[in-house]
């Protein structure tokens, strides 16, 4: 079983046993996105924001 804690609200998040680097995972206490940036130890980190560039 692959457990974090959410860096926003500290529940503890199951992670799939086939989650990749670099893979948004929602927090379903919170609602967060958060960005797995590690495998071995698990680590995740708020997601960066995506904002629209409105073909700027």
């Amino acid at each position: 079983m692959n457990l974090v804690h959410c860096p926003e609200c500290e529940a503890e998040i199951e992670l799939p046993s086939d989650v990749l680097l670099g893979e948004i995972v929602e927090c379903e206490e919170c609602g967060a996105e958060l960005e797995i940036t590690n495998l071995n130890p698990f680590t995740v980190e708020m997601a960066p924001e995506v904002e629209e560039d409105w073909g700027e």
